[in-house]
Protein backbone atom coordinates (compact mmCIF):
# COMPACT_ATOMS: atom_id res chain seq x y z
CA UNK A 1 0.00 0.00 0.00
CA UNK A 2 2.82 2.69 1.08
CA UNK A 3 4.66 1.61 -2.12
CA UNK A 4 1.80 2.38 -4.35
CA UNK A 5 1.27 5.59 -2.65
CA UNK A 6 5.13 6.61 -3.03
CA UNK A 7 4.29 5.70 -6.78
CA UNK A 8 1.64 7.64 -7.13
CA UNK A 9 3.01 10.87 -5.44
CA UNK A 10 5.69 10.25 -8.01
CA UNK A 11 4.04 10.17 -10.65
CA UNK A 12 2.40 12.66 -10.09
CA UNK A 13 4.95 15.06 -9.47
CA UNK A 14 6.57 13.88 -12.57
CA UNK A 15 3.29 14.92 -14.50
CA UNK A 16 3.31 18.22 -13.05
CA UNK A 17 7.33 18.92 -13.84
CA UNK A 18 6.41 17.89 -17.75
CA UNK A 19 3.25 20.10 -17.49
CA UNK A 20 4.88 23.17 -16.20
CA UNK A 21 7.89 22.51 -18.75
CA UNK A 22 5.41 22.26 -21.41
CA UNK A 23 3.60 25.45 -20.40
CA UNK A 24 6.68 26.94 -19.99
CA UNK A 25 7.87 26.04 -23.96
CA UNK A 26 4.64 27.21 -24.98
CA UNK A 27 4.87 30.69 -23.51
CA UNK A 28 8.19 31.07 -24.67
CA UNK A 29 6.96 30.16 -28.17
CA UNK A 30 3.77 32.69 -28.21
CA UNK A 31 6.25 35.45 -26.53
CA UNK A 32 8.35 34.60 -29.37
CA UNK A 33 5.64 34.88 -31.85
CA UNK A 34 4.36 38.06 -30.17
CA UNK A 35 8.02 39.64 -31.01
CA UNK A 36 8.01 38.72 -34.44
CA UNK A 37 4.80 40.48 -35.08
CA UNK A 38 5.75 43.64 -33.09
CA UNK A 39 8.85 43.93 -35.07
CA UNK A 40 6.94 43.88 -38.24
CA UNK A 41 4.46 46.79 -36.67
CA UNK A 42 8.27 48.85 -35.42
CA UNK A 43 9.55 48.27 -38.86
CA UNK A 44 6.33 49.67 -40.79
CA UNK A 45 5.85 52.50 -37.56
CA UNK A 46 9.43 53.58 -38.67
CA UNK A 47 9.13 54.13 -42.35
CA UNK A 48 5.54 55.82 -41.99
CA UNK A 49 7.23 58.19 -39.52
CA UNK A 50 10.24 58.50 -41.03
CA UNK A 51 8.61 60.37 -43.94
CA UNK A 52 5.80 62.62 -42.55
CA UNK A 53 5.16 61.06 -38.67
CA UNK A 54 2.28 59.08 -37.41
CA UNK A 55 3.72 55.90 -36.79
CA UNK A 56 2.52 55.88 -33.68
CA UNK A 57 -0.85 54.46 -35.01
CA UNK A 58 0.72 51.73 -36.00
CA UNK A 59 2.69 50.80 -33.22
CA UNK A 60 1.11 51.86 -30.22
CA UNK A 61 -1.86 49.76 -30.96
CA UNK A 62 0.14 46.60 -32.46
CA UNK A 63 1.56 46.87 -28.71
CA UNK A 64 -1.99 46.94 -26.88
CA UNK A 65 -2.92 43.71 -28.92
CA UNK A 66 0.26 41.47 -28.26
CA UNK A 67 0.95 43.35 -24.76
CA UNK A 68 -2.42 43.08 -22.88
CA UNK A 69 -0.80 42.28 -19.85
CA UNK A 70 1.86 45.01 -19.56
CA UNK A 71 0.40 48.30 -17.59
CA UNK A 72 0.31 51.21 -20.14
CA UNK A 73 2.62 53.18 -18.92
CA UNK A 74 5.36 50.18 -19.32
CA UNK A 75 3.91 49.62 -22.79
CA UNK A 76 4.32 54.06 -23.92
CA UNK A 77 7.95 53.72 -22.00
CA UNK A 78 8.50 50.69 -24.14
CA UNK A 79 7.43 51.97 -27.54
CA UNK A 80 9.78 55.15 -26.89
CA UNK A 81 12.60 53.12 -26.90
CA UNK A 82 11.79 51.78 -30.45
CA UNK A 83 10.18 55.63 -31.33
CA UNK A 84 13.14 57.57 -30.65
CA UNK A 85 15.59 54.97 -32.07
CA UNK A 86 13.78 55.34 -36.05
CA UNK A 87 13.63 58.75 -35.38
CA UNK A 88 16.86 59.58 -34.56
CA UNK A 89 18.27 57.35 -37.46
CA UNK A 90 16.07 59.31 -39.79
CA UNK A 91 17.43 62.41 -38.79
CA UNK A 92 20.43 61.22 -39.52
CA UNK A 93 19.73 60.42 -42.75
CA UNK A 94 17.66 63.52 -43.96
CA UNK A 95 20.99 65.45 -42.09
CA UNK A 96 23.39 64.03 -44.94
CA UNK A 97 20.87 64.98 -47.85
CA UNK A 98 18.45 67.80 -46.39
CA UNK A 99 19.75 71.35 -45.26
CA UNK A 100 18.34 72.10 -41.62
CA UNK A 101 18.63 75.34 -40.09
CA UNK A 102 20.31 74.12 -37.07
CA UNK A 103 20.41 77.88 -35.37
CA UNK A 104 16.62 77.53 -35.56
CA UNK A 105 15.48 74.14 -34.85
CA UNK A 106 17.68 73.42 -32.25
CA UNK A 107 16.14 76.04 -29.84
CA UNK A 108 12.82 74.50 -31.03
CA UNK A 109 14.10 71.38 -30.13
CA UNK A 110 15.54 72.32 -26.79
CA UNK A 111 12.37 74.02 -26.26
CA UNK A 112 10.41 70.83 -26.69
CA UNK A 113 12.30 69.30 -24.11
CA UNK A 114 11.81 71.27 -21.05
CA UNK A 115 7.87 71.57 -21.93
CA UNK A 116 7.31 67.79 -22.87
CA UNK A 117 8.37 67.16 -19.54
CA UNK A 118 6.04 70.04 -18.09
CA UNK A 119 3.21 68.72 -20.26
CA UNK A 120 3.33 65.46 -18.97
CA UNK A 121 3.43 66.59 -15.35
CA UNK A 122 0.26 68.43 -16.42
CA UNK A 123 -1.86 65.52 -17.41
CA UNK A 124 -3.07 65.25 -13.90
CA UNK A 125 -4.56 68.33 -13.50
CA UNK A 126 -6.08 68.82 -16.71
CA UNK A 127 -8.67 66.04 -18.45
CA UNK A 128 -6.52 65.37 -21.97
CA UNK A 129 -9.96 64.20 -23.22
CA UNK A 130 -11.15 67.74 -22.81
CA UNK A 131 -8.92 68.50 -26.53
CA UNK A 132 -9.97 65.52 -28.54
CA UNK A 133 -12.63 67.66 -30.20
CA UNK A 134 -10.07 71.01 -30.32
CA UNK A 135 -7.60 68.66 -32.02
CA UNK A 136 -9.76 66.95 -34.39
CA UNK A 137 -10.61 70.79 -35.79
CA UNK A 138 -7.17 71.44 -36.18
CA UNK A 139 -6.39 68.28 -38.14
CA UNK A 140 -9.38 68.60 -40.57
CA UNK A 141 -8.45 72.60 -41.06
CA UNK A 142 -4.54 71.28 -41.49
CA UNK A 143 -5.84 68.88 -44.64
CA UNK A 144 -8.37 71.03 -46.19
CA UNK A 145 -5.41 73.62 -46.29
CA UNK A 146 -3.37 71.49 -47.53
CA UNK A 147 -5.14 69.79 -50.35
CA UNK A 148 -6.30 73.02 -51.46
CA UNK A 149 -3.16 74.62 -51.48
CA UNK A 150 -1.46 72.49 -54.63
CA UNK A 151 1.81 74.24 -54.32
CA UNK A 152 2.21 74.42 -50.38
CA UNK A 153 5.57 73.29 -49.70
CA UNK A 154 6.65 72.28 -53.30
CA UNK A 155 9.66 74.55 -52.98
CA UNK A 156 11.41 75.18 -49.92
CA UNK A 157 11.28 79.22 -49.40
CA UNK A 158 11.98 80.33 -45.93
CA UNK A 159 10.22 84.18 -45.51
CA UNK A 160 11.33 85.15 -41.72
CA UNK A 161 14.55 86.87 -40.85
CA UNK A 162 17.11 84.52 -39.37
CA UNK A 163 15.87 86.47 -35.82
CA UNK A 164 12.43 86.31 -36.09
CA UNK A 165 12.74 82.78 -37.21
CA UNK A 166 14.49 81.56 -34.22
CA UNK A 167 12.05 83.20 -32.40
CA UNK A 168 8.85 81.47 -33.80
CA UNK A 169 10.96 78.38 -33.53
CA UNK A 170 11.03 78.38 -29.71
CA UNK A 171 7.57 79.67 -29.38
CA UNK A 172 6.98 76.65 -31.69
CA UNK A 173 8.95 74.32 -29.45
CA UNK A 174 7.02 75.41 -26.31
CA UNK A 175 3.79 74.47 -27.74
CA UNK A 176 4.34 71.53 -29.54
CA UNK A 177 6.64 70.37 -26.67
CA UNK A 178 3.72 70.64 -24.04
CA UNK A 179 1.38 68.84 -26.51
CA UNK A 180 3.32 66.21 -26.85
CA UNK A 181 3.94 65.65 -23.22
CA UNK A 182 0.24 66.38 -22.46
CA UNK A 183 -1.65 64.67 -25.24
CA UNK A 184 0.71 63.37 -28.29
CA UNK A 185 -1.32 62.03 -31.39
CA UNK A 186 -0.44 64.27 -34.50
CA UNK A 187 2.54 66.03 -33.00
CA UNK A 188 4.81 65.11 -36.23
CA UNK A 189 1.67 66.28 -38.37
CA UNK A 190 1.38 69.62 -36.70
CA UNK A 191 5.08 70.14 -36.80
CA UNK A 192 5.37 69.27 -40.64
CA UNK A 193 2.32 71.82 -41.04
CA UNK A 194 3.67 74.66 -39.07
CA UNK A 195 7.20 74.42 -40.74
CA UNK A 196 5.91 74.57 -44.08
CA UNK A 197 3.25 77.35 -43.83
CA UNK A 198 4.85 79.50 -41.22
CA UNK A 199 8.11 79.17 -41.91
CA UNK A 200 8.38 78.50 -45.45
CA UNK A 201 9.82 74.97 -45.43
CA UNK A 202 9.36 72.53 -48.08
CA UNK A 203 7.73 69.29 -47.21
CA UNK A 204 11.10 67.98 -46.95
CA UNK A 205 12.82 69.98 -45.36
CA UNK A 206 9.74 70.39 -43.18
CA UNK A 207 9.93 66.84 -42.22
CA UNK A 208 13.71 66.79 -41.52
CA UNK A 209 13.47 69.51 -39.12
CA UNK A 210 10.34 68.00 -37.53
CA UNK A 211 12.34 64.86 -37.01
CA UNK A 212 14.98 66.59 -34.44
CA UNK A 213 12.21 68.32 -32.15
CA UNK A 214 10.32 64.69 -32.22
CA UNK A 215 13.78 63.38 -30.71
CA UNK A 216 13.94 66.11 -28.25
CA UNK A 217 10.06 65.09 -27.13
CA UNK A 218 10.84 61.39 -26.96
CA UNK A 219 13.86 62.18 -24.99
CA UNK A 220 12.15 63.82 -22.33
CA UNK A 221 9.62 61.02 -22.40
CA UNK A 222 11.76 58.53 -22.18
CA UNK A 223 14.00 59.82 -19.24
CA UNK A 224 10.75 59.96 -17.69
CA UNK A 225 9.88 56.03 -17.86
CA UNK A 226 13.52 55.21 -17.53
CA UNK A 227 13.57 57.35 -13.97
CA UNK A 228 10.61 55.25 -13.15
CA UNK A 229 11.70 51.90 -14.15
CA UNK A 230 8.37 51.84 -17.22
CA UNK A 231 10.26 50.16 -19.66
CA UNK A 232 11.09 46.43 -20.97
CA UNK A 233 14.10 46.71 -22.44
CA UNK A 234 14.08 43.16 -24.05
CA UNK A 235 11.06 44.03 -26.05
CA UNK A 236 11.99 47.60 -26.91
CA UNK A 237 15.27 47.18 -28.21
CA UNK A 238 14.56 44.50 -31.03
CA UNK A 239 11.89 46.86 -31.91
CA UNK A 240 14.20 49.40 -31.86
CA UNK A 241 16.39 47.64 -34.30
CA UNK A 242 13.43 47.21 -36.85
CA UNK A 243 12.03 50.46 -36.05
CA UNK A 244 15.88 51.98 -37.36
CA UNK A 245 15.35 49.85 -40.70
CA UNK A 246 11.71 51.03 -41.33
CA UNK A 247 12.64 54.62 -40.81
CA UNK A 248 16.14 54.29 -43.21
CA UNK A 249 13.73 52.73 -45.84
CA UNK A 250 11.43 55.73 -45.34
CA UNK A 251 13.86 58.45 -45.25
CA UNK A 252 15.31 57.59 -48.26
CA UNK A 253 12.73 56.97 -50.31
CA UNK A 254 11.68 60.37 -49.06
CA UNK A 255 14.97 62.22 -50.23
CA UNK A 256 14.40 59.90 -53.46
CA UNK A 257 10.85 61.50 -54.52
CA UNK A 258 11.06 64.59 -52.91
CA UNK A 259 8.42 66.75 -51.68
CA UNK A 260 5.67 66.00 -54.22
CA UNK A 261 5.69 62.44 -52.73
CA UNK A 262 6.07 63.72 -48.95
CA UNK A 263 3.06 66.00 -49.73
CA UNK A 264 0.94 62.82 -50.96
CA UNK A 265 1.72 60.83 -47.66
CA UNK A 266 1.22 63.65 -45.30
CA UNK A 267 -2.61 63.54 -46.61
CA UNK A 268 -2.67 60.15 -46.44
CA UNK A 269 -1.60 59.69 -42.41
CA UNK A 270 -3.40 63.11 -41.64
CA UNK A 271 -6.32 61.57 -42.84
CA UNK A 272 -5.94 58.78 -40.71
CA UNK A 273 -5.28 60.45 -37.90
CA UNK A 274 -8.76 62.42 -38.13
CA UNK A 275 -10.73 58.88 -38.57
CA UNK A 276 -8.97 57.48 -35.67
CA UNK A 277 -9.60 60.87 -33.85
CA UNK A 278 -13.17 60.42 -34.88
CA UNK A 279 -13.98 57.27 -33.96
CA UNK A 280 -12.48 57.71 -30.63
CA UNK A 281 -14.11 60.68 -30.10
CA UNK A 282 -17.48 59.34 -31.18
CA UNK A 283 -17.83 56.30 -31.89
CA UNK A 284 -15.82 54.27 -29.56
Amino acid sequence: MGLNITVERNFSRRNWYLCRKLLITVLDFTFGIDIVFLCFFAFLAGFIDSIVGGGGLIQTPAMLVFLPQVPIPTLFGTGKVSGIAGTSSALLQYGRSVKINWQSILPAAAAAFIFSFIGARAVSHIPADALRPVVLVLLVSVAVYTFMKKDLGSLHAPKLTPTREKLYAILLGIAIGFYDGFFGPGTGSFLIFAFVGIFGFSFLAASASAKLVNVATNLSALAYFAYTGQILFHIGLPMAFCNILGSQVGARLAIAKGSGFVRIFFLIIVSAIIFKFAYDSFLK
